[in-house]
């Protein structure tokens, strides 16, 4: 399960989004609207893993972060901001895209082995609620060409723990395909946003 405190966080998630969004090529221009969010665990239960689907200008986009204890080694160039969780302290955010822990929890998700998680509000040291997320995945496998797929800015490519291949998308409407697909549902939309090559 992915547990969430009622806490402060200094700056805030919004602040920090737009912030990086705002550096990125393939993430458009303007205010930011959030459509919906999931997370998957770590199995070490260290590293927060948060997929956030959010509206900009014309575009869908699909922004994910890794929240870690301490810093990432050998990841400078993927630190988004350091962030202060009330409960939790000094907080790491992370580009996914360098962060191997994410990579791992999308790598399982692809192969049929990890679920999205299941969300547990907790105010102190106990859970009062559980969370529906607001984005839904499911797997799907089998006619879903890779050869097609956009690796523009609208699709990263990383490798998981064991150096298997992963694509994300970035940009909702990006072309990604593969074997393996992740599909988000959301309110209003859908879209392939994470696919095994």
């Amino acid at each position: 399960m992915a547990i969430i405190y009622n806490a402060t966080i200094t700056p805030s998630k919004p602040e920090v989004v737009d912030a990086w969004l705002d550096r990125q090529s393939w993430a458009g221009a303007g205010p930011s609207e959030m459509l919906g969010s999931y997370r998957f665990d770590d199995p070490e239960g260290e590293v927060g893993v948060e997929a956030m689907v959010l509206r900009r200008g014309d575009r869908v986009l699909q922004a994910v972060l890794t929240y870690r204890p301490g810093p990432l080694d050998g990841a400078d160039d993927q630190l988004i901001a350091t962030v202060e969780h009330s409960v939790l302290g000094r907080r790491w955010v992370y580009d996914a895209a360098g962060d191997p822990v994410a990579a791992g929890c999308f790598s399982r998700a692809l192969a049929g082995d990890q679920e999205q998680a299941v969300m547990e509000i907790w105010e102190g040291d106990r859970i009062v609620d559980r969370r529906e997320p607001t984005v839904r995945i499911s797997r799907v496998t089998g006619n879903g060409s890779a050869a097609e797929a956009d690796r523009s800015d609208g699709v990263v490519e990383v490798a998981d723990p064991d150096g298997r291949p992963v694509l994300i998308a970035r940009v909702a409407s990006a072309q990604i395909g593969g074997s393996e697909r992740l599909i988000a549902r959301w309110a209003d939309g859908e879209a392939v946003v994470a696919a095994r090559p």
